[in-house]
């Protein structure tokens, strides 16, 4: 009566309900008036044993007739000897209706598992496939690139048209770009993979970021930060600081002014990263500050610089804030929760990492 598969457990506990219900048919064969108690185990063990095994529908129809049949033999005949009220065999037609209703919500829930099952392994088909994408996309893309621009600056130095080497700085320009989406789309997609956090110290790291900056882009760089040390991945606190840093590099003029602020806040600890470009509107920040994929504010135009951001934000449980005005610059705060603080309590104060 069990379903094709059933485990051996699942088939000792069905024995035994079957030798319990034996007992309790029997004892209300014998006791006529005393029969409540044995008849309710009887459909009691039932209800209990169909929610723990998975039987076939022909085997549940088949076992709930037996049991309905017996009980109900068993109390009709009480009956008709007198012992009982004939309206106590009613109790056997209600019981079946309520196993009934209950085998529906035990149908359900078992639908409701197998699809949570589908669904999980879907997931787990997609993580695959997006992570072949990511293998693949970090050669089949990048490579073709790389030749388009080789051939590209062959063609820009060897050439004596002034007409054709503008026209090949046109494409550099459009290829570097093409490679920059690239690697945001292949940093993205890699952002929801496994990774590791360790305790660093996040100032330090700070500091190590815009100075690799300082070397890439004419700007007044300074960074400042007394965070300490912070339960991080390296890789992703520097994909995110480097989406932002080249956004403030696009918007500001040589010469501009870059600020790199870490501090603790009353419930965690947050990063600024703040310009002197031109700015925008507190309308678009606050559509920046919400919108889950910004399309109007990134390097590329693409907005996948401040997704990637946000992914990691968010990823630590944090959240991103955007503000500026037009003209005088844009300030964009990571907010992350308090995480464990790593540093012993007799360790010494402090001294805030400085770069400027």
């Amino acid at each position: 009566m069990l379903a094709t598969g059933s485990s051996r457990t699942n088939r000792l506990l069905v024995g035994g309900w079957a030798v319990s219900a034996l007992v309790n048919l029997a004892l209300m064969y014998m006791l006529p008036g005393g029969e409540t108690i044995p008849f309710h185990l009887v459909w009691i063990g039932l209800s209990v044993i169909y929610g723990f095994t998975t039987w076939r529908p022909l085997g549940m129809v088949v076992v709930l007739a037996i049991v309905a049949v017996t009980t109900g033999y068993i109390l009709a005949h009480h009956a008709d000897a007198g012992e009982i009220g004939w309206e106590e065999v009613t109790a056997v037609p209600l019981m079946a209706a309520v196993f009934v209703v209950m085998v529906m919500h035990v149908h359900r829930r078992q639908q409701a598992l197998a699809e949570l099952g589908r669904l999980a392994e879907n997931e787990h088909r997609r993580a695959e496939v997006q992570q072949l994408f990511v293998r693949l996309a970090s050669h089949e893309l990048r490579t073709p690139i790389t030749v388009a621009r080789g051939h590209t600056e062959l063609l820009h130095d060897s050439s004596t048209s002034e007409a054709v080497r503008d026209d090949a700085m046109i494409v550099l320009d459009e290829l570097d770009k093409l490679a920059r989406i690239t690697q945001r789309l292949v940093t993205l997609m890699q952002i929801d993979g496994r990774y590791v956090r360790q305790s660093m110290d996040v100032d330090a790291e700070l500091v190590r970021i815009v100075r690799r900056w300082e070397r890439m882009a004419e700007r007044r760089w300074s960074v400042r930060s007394e965070i300490g040390e912070k339960s991080i991945n390296r890789e992703r606190l520097e994909a995110a600081l480097d989406s932002l840093l080249e956004n403030a590099v696009k918007f500001t003029e040589p010469g501009g002014e870059i600020a790199v602020t870490g501090f603790v806040t009353n419930d965690g600890w947050a990063i600024e990263v703040s310009d002197s470009g031109k700015g925008l509107t507190p309308d678009l920040a606050a559509r920046l500050t919400e919108a889950r994929v910004p399309l109007q504010w990134s390097t590329t135009g693409t907005g996948l610089g401040l997704a990637i951001v946000r992914a990691v934000a968010e990823s630590w449980g944090g959240e991103i804030h955007v503000s500026g005005q037009p003209g005088k610059g844009t300030t964009v705060t990571l907010r992350f929760p308090r995480g464990a603080h790593h540093a012993a309590p007799s360790d010494p104060p402090r001294v805030a990492a400085t770069y400027a």
